[in-house]
């Protein structure tokens, strides 16, 4: 009798323990944003055509109220959804947010639910000081005229803006949370995110002083081990760098991934069970082996908005691991997607407030739009416009004299106009914006023939192999490279207005403020001299729309060998 008392004794207490611990896995979706730049709208987007995969379908694609009523209907099929962000929601963004100095979009991922966001290079354009602002909020803004002009007020970021790569110069110490640790139902899920390192290569000096941006894998894992003593259950990078892939973005477990990603993805902890990317503004979802030789996830969903990165992650809590993940690029169709009100209302308001500039027609075109996309040899339609463009403005004698024109190809954020068919032809300020969104000064300054010559051979020079950054030339002034030939040694034939440049003769040169700083690491542009400031990038842009009608140039004014 005693021992059947003990045994019933032993089986309640087991009954017992198995229902204090419950079921030990959970289901959890992980929804990401990458390179959002203040899309609150919707904009054109290519997907493959389902009905012939060698054709495309342009969708209007993205913008606050699809997105975020994708996000209501995932939290609908599983409450144990979490929002994420992969660098650069804010920066570089369209009138309708970048008016407003982007608080409309903050309060957008605010309201839809953002739990963390990675540092993007374009969460820097505006200084430290300013990002710090954007997460505490506050009217303190280096730039009053568009700070508080959304609401009165700005009650900043709810969300943590986390890298574990960058660190203060001051004090050595981390200038942001490493991580977030996030409680998705019965799971901790770990958020650790890294920014690229070469983000001082593609910001201004003054947007990155005082700080040091650390290589990505070593810094993400040295945050490892913090992590697991925090319990989590699952770790996710968030990674603002990224690649280029031969497959559609709905492709899944592609193996065609290359650029910076594929070495971090590889030599990142094996505790990482999924990478979600950004920057590079692709589409993809591959695989690639970590340094266990495992595949896992990395995956990005485009940009602007276009396509959301999804995670759906099966969780054991005891084991503290992730047993099944299967990703996918959900594509933010505005025309099927049921739009969130409380959306509607913000987008509605920041259109109130800016419209009356956005809509003013400015030009007509000579077409219906006017591309950014390279050719082989570097240049873009729109590319060549906005050089003249720069050009024309700095050419008098009293906004510097300039002969020759350099722009940055990162610097055209979208064609001109962002949406076809547009068969009016017409340009408005709103579409001239979204193209030059930074608000950089023009700055002109004398190069020699020699430092024309080392500029143009530093666009083969850059951080990420295979990255040429080639830069857009005016009218008039021509050169020739051979991809054959060796770095430093690529470029000939520079010439202007068909003379050939002497090495020892100076030339007064206009670009943005950003390369006459040194960006993008056009190094030789920082040692210009007699440097003048002069118009701003979007007004000589408007200036030079409004002359008269603008047709592309399609003359080759660079020629590539090889």
């Amino acid at each position: 009798m005693k021992n059947n008392l003990l045994l019933i004794g032993a089986a309640l207490s087991l009954s017992s323990c198995s229902m204090i611990l419950g079921p030990s896995t959970v289901d959890v979706t992980v929804i990401g944003v990458n390179d959002f730049h203040g899309n609150l709208l919707p904009t054109s987007f290519r997907v493959p055509d389902p009905a012939d995969r060698t054709k495309t379908l342009t969708v209007q694609a993205g913008g606050v109220e699809a997105i975020g009523g994708i996000l209501a209907e995932a939290r609908k099929a599983n409450p144990n959804t979490v929002f994420v962000g992969v660098g650069d929601m804010t920066g570089a963004s369209p009138l309708i947010s970048g008016l407003l100095r982007d608080e409309p979009t903050i309060g957008a991922l605010n309201s839809l639910g953002m739990a963390v966001n990675v540092v993007g290079n374009h969460e820097f354009d505006y200084g430290f000081a300013e990002l710090m602002r954007y997460q505490k909020g506050g009217c303190n803004s280096n730039d009053a005229a568009k700070a508080c002009k959304f609401n009165n007020t700005f009650e900043g970021a709810k969300f943590p803006y986390i890298a574990a790569n960058v660190i203060d110069e001051k004090t050595g110490q981390p200038a942001l949370p490493a991580y977030k640790i996030v409680q998705v139902g019965s799971a901790k899920v770990a958020f650790v995110g890294a920014v690229l390192k070469d983000t001082p290569t593609v910001v201004t000096p003054a947007g990155v002083a005082g700080l040091k941006f650390e290589d990505e894998v070593k810094s993400i894992n040295a945050a490892i081990p913090a992590i697991k003593r925090m319990g989590a259950d699952a770790i996710v990078a968030l990674v603002h760098q990224g690649g280029t892939s031969g497959d559609a973005f709905d492709i899944v477990n592609c193996k065609t991934l290359t650029g910076p990603i594929v070495d971090i993805a590889k030599n990142l902890d094996p505790a990482v069970s999924a990478i979600m990317t950004g920057h590079t503004h692709r589409g993809y979802n591959c695989l690639v082996p970590g340094p266990d030789g495992k595949d896992r996830t990395v995956i990005q969903g485009d940009a602007l908005g276009h396509l959301l990165q999804r995670l759906d992650m099966t969780i054991d809590t005891r084991a503290n691991r992730v047993t099944a993940i299967r990703a996918s690029n959900v594509v933010v169709d505005a025309a099927k997607t049921p739009k969130d009100a409380a959306m509607t209302a913000l987008v509605q308001k920041a259109k109130d407030l800016t419209d009356p500039i956005s809509r003013t027609v400015i030009a007509t075109l000579g077409v219906e739009q006017i591309t950014r996309a390279a050719a082989p040899n570097g240049e873009s339609l729109l590319g060549r416009v906005i050089a003249d463009s720069q050009l024309a403005a700095a050419a008098p004698a009293t906004k510097g004299g300039a002969v020759i024109a350099f722009m940055n190809p990162g610097g055209i954020r979208a064609d001109l106009p962002v949406n076809v068919p547009n068969a009016s032809k017409q340009v408005t300020y709103g579409d001239a914006f979204t193209v030059q969104p930074f608000g950089n000064i023009l700055t002109v300054i004398t190069l020699t023939g020699a430092q024309i010559k080392a500029a143009l051979e530093q666009q083969f020079d850059n951080p990420s192999a295979g990255s040429n950054r080639l830069l857009q030339v005016s009218r008039g002034f021509t050169y020739t490279w051979d991809n054959a030939k060796t770095k430093g040694d690529k470029v000939s034939e520079i010439k202007l207005n068909g003379q050939a440049i002497d090495p020892a003769a100076s030339y007064r040169v206009v670009l943005n403020n950003f390369l006459a700083d040194g960006g993008d690491g056009f190094t030789t542009f920082a040692q210009g001299t007699n440097r003048l400031g002069g118009d701003l990038d979007i007004d000589a842009f408007r200036a030079y729309l409004t002359s008269g009608t603008v047709t592309p140039d399609t003359t080759e004014r660079i020629k590539r060998l090889n």
